[in-house]
């Protein structure tokens, strides 16, 4: 099997300075690849990711932008032509929202949760395409569990990345004759900050109650959910596009009915 599967290749990851995105991006320096860390807060954070790719002998280029403003993503992928002129591998990663019930939410709630998880996709798919062109890319959206199961307050977040799930199947066949595959990975309780901050005071509850439900007997952790996230950006997926893999241990083969936090 080859080490380096990614030799010669450059990968960009939104939100990669925590969590399955600083995960996936160290996964993907180990294989070969030459990573951008996008961020836009923790700069710190995602300085240190950068630094632990190059570590390994790869690039490292952490660059911010904030994906509620169409300029800041262009200039992302600008940046990406300029510094390392191509792209190979993009992984859809970031995400925010708040956690209300329907009948409770903002506009602004709804406005920006869409925009970071659906406008920015399809502004950054557009202009990957064009970094990947002749390259055989590779896109991967990350998902969610709510999409398919109810989790209290998680409307907003889990339409837009039902949203997000279809925009996966539609560009796996729009983009299929450029050589691009797309393809989604939907975690389950991962051991990240989002699923703590969901949480609450009552986030040691949340978790039991998702790991007694997981017939592996244990949570996810970031790692689990970039070994999958490599593997679709590797040679041996190609013949896999559109598809949207569950990621959970089992734990959505048995969840109950979860009571707000």
């Amino acid at each position: 099997m080859d080490a380096t599967p990614f030799k010669g290749k450059i990968a960009l990851i939104t939100g990669a300075s925590r969590g399955i995105g600083r995960a996936t991006a160290l996964r993907l320096a180990e294989g070969g690849a030459d990573v951008v860390i996008h961020y836009r807060r923790g700069e710190a954070r995602a300085r240190e990711v950068a630094g632990a790719v190059e570590a390994l002998g790869r690039r490292g280029l952490a660059v911010r932008a904030d994906l509620e403003k169409p300029e800041e993503i262009r200039d992302l992928f600008a940046t990406v032509g300029a510094e390392l002129g191509a792209l190979d591998i993009f992984v859809a990663n970031a995400a925010a929202t708040v956690f209300r019930d329907v009948l409770d939410l903002k506009d602004y709630n709804v406005i920006r949760t869409y925009q970071i998880t659906i406008m920015s996709f399809i502004q950054s798919v557009q202009a990957a395409a064009r970094l990947m062109e002749g390259r055989n890319g590779r896109i991967v959206t990350l998902s969610s569990f709510p999409v398919a199961r109810y989790l209290p307050g998680y409307a907003t977040l889990a339409s837009a990345k039902a949203a997000l799930e279809s925009l996966t199947r539609y560009l796996a066949c729009e983009l299929a004759g450029r050589g691009i595959n797309v393809n989604c990975v939907s975690p389950g309780l991962v051991l990240t900050d989002s699923a703590r901050t969901y949480g609450g005071d009552d986030y040691e509850r949340f978790e039991r109650t998702l790991i007694e439900a997981t017939p592996k007997g244990r949570a996810g952790t970031p790692e689990d959910i970039a070994k999958v996230i490599a593997f679709l950006c590797s040679d041996d997926a190609e013949w896999i596009t559109g598809q949207t893999f569950v990621v959970d241990g089992g734990m959505t083969l048995t969840l109950p009915y979860l009571r707000r936090p």
